[in-house]
């Protein structure tokens, strides 16, 4: 039943924000009906007043005061007191009928103005009806305390009306914020989403293309140097050349397959996410373009989270790229060093590159370099360590050089179990028992 109410209610509220001067004017005709028919009413054994012309007069001002009402609801409802206070004076019963009108005008002043401004003048005028009723009713003196609490009672009504409707317009204009914010929060959402999601396909690809491609050149530079004084190690670094450009398509179509994946079962199995477990190909593979690359090892290794494990590899890969690009010298060292909760990883050189420096440089103002193609690489090294709560550093080395340090999280050391007493203790502790 409340739900029907509420339906009519809406399709109402829609059809009078549409044909406001239709409604109020069916409105201001039926409580002019209203008025009309009330005068004619008077008390049981009373003969009722003439309906003259002054008391038509003096309703229908109050009736058509009404089309006022959104824009002078408080002029309005005035208007309607004395109107009422006047027709009482005329010697009219104040019936429901009657009373219609400045009921009307009443709760439309609670819905526009408010309710503490309703409060007082629903207050004053139902005053202003007992004071008329007791100087120009005789029959008020017989009951004043149920024709005041009539009174009461009649302009209380309209009061509380305008209060539930006030609550659920509110109620309902809240429910459309709402609405509206959380459409809004999902776009932005989305958007958002698809900016990581692109940002991190572009991290991915920059560190496939450009490893492979870097490692190619200098094998591709290293063999057309040695094409015509030593072609048995220029055909090695050509098969060596063959394999990196093979490996670099492998890895691009897995990247790109993960963009492809469903989960369909006649989906193409991709190869596993690489880590520090392929660490030695990245060695041999720097090696072949005959750059030297050591690797050392400090603390015990423990095994690191899927994405801890590719996030290192990753910055290793494109460290040891900007060394084979950039790079005086032609090797580069690798430290690992496994602490209690952290592992940090450090990729340096032993001389100074121009290159290196400049990007060095745009990473300690906390900024990467604006100028396409320049400086992505340490930006995309410090948002893969930044991505898992860990810290990146970019700039020269202690000893000379270039250096990038990061610092990883390691996931929380199982705790070993006690070991089971031995067979021979146990028998060596009763034979004591």
């Amino acid at each position: 039943m409340s739900t029907s109410l509420e339906r009519y209610t809406d399709r109402f509220e829609r059809y009078a924000d549409r044909r406001p001067r239709v409604v109020d004017a069916v409105l201001v005709l039926t409580l002019m009906a209203c008025a009309i028919v009330g005068s004619g009413l008077t008390r049981p054994g009373a003969a009722p007043p003439q309906r003259d012309t002054t008391v038509l007069i003096v309703m229908g001002a109050s009736c058509l005061a009404l089309f006022r009402h959104r824009s002078h609801p408080q002029a309005v409802t005035v208007v309607n007191a004395v109107c009422i206070v006047a027709a009482t004076a005329l010697g009219y019963v104040l019936t429901p009928l009657l009373l219609a009108p400045v009921m009307a005008s009443m709760y439309w002043l609670t819905t526009h103005s408010g309710v503490k401004t309703a409060r007082l003048y629903s207050a004053t005028t139902a005053v202003a009806l007992m004071v008329a009723s007791a100087n120009f009713d005789p029959t008020y003196a017989s009951s004043p305390v149920p024709r005041s609490i009539g009174y009461c009672f009649w302009m209380l009504l309209p009061l509380v009306a305008g209060s539930m409707t006030r609550l659920r317009r509110a109620y309902v204009a809240s429910v459309q914020a709402r609405a509206e914010h959380a459409e809004r929060t999902r776009e932005e959402e989305a958007r958002l989403r698809v900016t990581e999601e692109r940002m991190r396909i572009a991290r991915e690809l920059h560190d496939v293309v450009a490893h492979h491609l870097a490692l190619a050149n200098a094998q591709a530079g290293t063999a057309a140097h040695l094409a015509l004084t030593d072609p048995q190690q220029t055909k090695t670094i050509l098969t060596s050349l063959t394999d990196t450009t093979s490996s670099a398509l492998r890895e691009l179509k897995a990247t790109l397959g993960l963009l492809r994946y469903t989960d369909a079962p006649a989906s193409a199995s991709l190869e596993p996410s690489p880590g520090l477990a392929r660490l030695p190909e990245l060695v041999s593979t720097c090696a072949s373009a005959g750059f030297t690359v050591t690797v050392t090892t400090t603390g015990e290794p423990r095994p690191l989270t899927s994405g801890v494990d590719l996030i290192a590899f990753r910055i290793v890969q494109e460290a040891l790229t900007n060394a084979t690009k950039y790079a005086a010298a032609d090797s580069a060292h690798v430290h690992l060093a496994y602490e209690e909760s952290r592992l940090l990883i450090t990729v340096s050189n032993d001389e100074p590159s121009a290159v290196t420096d400049a990007e060095a440089d745009a990473d300690a103002d906390g900024a990467a370099a604006t100028v396409p193609g320049q400086g992505f690489g340490i930006m995309g090294m410090r948002e893969r360590a930044l991505t898992v709560g860990g810290e990146f550093r970019a700039g020269p080395g202690p000893g000379g050089g270039f250096e990038v340090a990061t610092s990883l999280p390691l996931p929380p050391a199982t705790p070993e179990a006690p070991e089971a007493p031995s067979e021979a203790t146990a028998d060596a502790t009763g034979e004591e028992a």
